[in-house]
Order: C-alpha cells, then sequence, then structure tokens
C-alpha cells in the first residue's frame, strides 16, 4: 500500500537543522510559518506549565518565536534547533512565571487547552502517545493488560492534578508526556541532568495515575 508523501511542515521538522536555518536567514516566511504551525502547540502547552493563564502562554509562546528569530545569527548547532528554541521559551516562561508568583494560583487547565495538537505519552516501552482529547479504549495506563476509556470527567481530573504538580516535576512531564519530547531534548531545554529528570517524571507520572485510579475507584 503506498504511504502518503509528506506535508511540507513534516520535511520542515525533519530535514538537517543546516538545511533549515539556512532558509530562516534568508527570510523564508513559508518555512517559518510551517515551523510555527508544527511547534506552537507543544511551546504553549510547556509555557502554560510556568504561568497563570492561556494569554500569558500565548504571550510567552509568541515571545520565544520572537528570541529564536532575532538570535538565528547567532546559533551555532550545539543543540538542535528545536531543542535550542524550547530553552528559549522555558527561558521567557520561567522569567514571566515569576513575576506572576504573587497571583492567584494556576487553575486547572479547560477544556479551550485540550486540543487534538497535545499527546498524553508513556514511559519506554509503554504504549504510544494519545492525544488528550481523543484518548480511546485501546488506551493503557498501567502495566495491567486492561484497557480503560477515559471519560471527559476523568481528562478534567488529570488536568487537575497536572496543574497541582510541583512546578519542576509539571514541566518535565508536561514537555516528555503531553509534548512527546525525548528524555534528551528535556534535560537541554531545563538545563538538568539525566538523572533529575528522570526522578521529576517518576515522581509526576506517579501522581498523575494515582489520581486516574482514585477517580475510578471513586
Amino acid at each position: 500500500m503506498p504511504q502518503a508523501s509528506p506535508t511540507a511542515a513534516d520535511k520542515n521538522t525533519t530535514r538537517p537543522d543546516a538545511d533549515l536555518v539556512a532558509q530562516l536567514r534568508a527570510g523564508d516566511e513559508s518555512a517559518m510559518a510551517q515551523l510555527v504551525e508544527a511547534w506552537s502547540p507543544a511551546m504553549l502547552r510547556v509555557a502554560r506549565s510556568f504561568v497563570g493563564s492561556v494569554q500569558s502562554a500565548e504571550d510567552v509562546v509568541q515571545d520565544a518565536w520572537l528570541g529564536m528569530l532575532s538570535g538565528l545569527a547567532r546559533f551555532e548547532g550545539r543543540s538542535s534547533l528545536r531543542t535550542w528554541t524550547f530553552s528559549i521559551l522555558v527561558n521567557r516562561a520561567r522569567t514571566r512565571g515569576t513575576r506572576e508568583a504573587r497571583t492567584l494560583p494556576q487553575p486547572p487547565l479547560g477544556p479551550r487547552e485540550v486540543s487534538a495538537a497535545d499527546g498524553w505519552g508513556c514511559g519506554p516501552g509503554e504504549a504510544r502517545p494519545a492525544t488528550w482529547s481523543s484518548i480511546d479504549a485501546q488506551s493503557r495506563w498501567d502495566t495491567s493488560p486492561e484497557t480503560v476509556a477515559l471519560s471527559r470527567e476523568a481528562l478534567r481530573q488529570l488536568d487537575r492534578a497536572l496543574s497541582a504538580l510541583p512546578p519542576r516535576q509539571r514541566t518535565v512531564v508536561t514537555m516528555r508526556d503531553v509534548c512527546g519530547m525525548d528524555a534528551e531534548e528535556v534535560c537541554a531545554a531545563l538545563n538538568i541532568s539525566p538523572a533529575n529528570q528522570r526522578v521529576l517524571l517518576h515522581r509526576a507520572r506517579a501522581v498523575l495515575r494515582e489520581a486516574l485510579a482514585g477517580y475510578y475507584r471513586g
């Protein structure tokens, strides 16, 4: 059976960074637009883990894109373009989140913030991540052979539990399991060690799985 040809956005996220960076430095608006479309949903989710509202997260994402464009001339390729861009995002989001620290606690994520572009993943060797808004009866949340169908209320329960996590745990699990980033990329973007990343991720996943188990027990 013939495979579908990759879209332009797919090509922009898989071609060598040198090629893509050259296009961006040359002012290729199409390449930039496709990159923004491909990465912005994950960037919004990561930013949302630092700040108190969707509007703030959107502002952070826009600021990060501007920072990426203005810094392209200095990009040396020591990390991937995506990792470098997310590092900029994290720095902008952390700064804004610090400024907002004296405001009301971050509320649970609402339905508007959960889209088909946001993935919920599992650990190494587990089932391929499904999207938060389209989790079906094939989704597996533990080592049990049984499958669980997540209702809208269960999804809201997960969102509440995610919002209640300590900031660093929330950020790591968002990047790994919601955005689908790999461990190396998360460590580079957050400037943390692999061991620290594993501990934060393990603790966050344990809390979220317990929240989901508690919902079904209830």
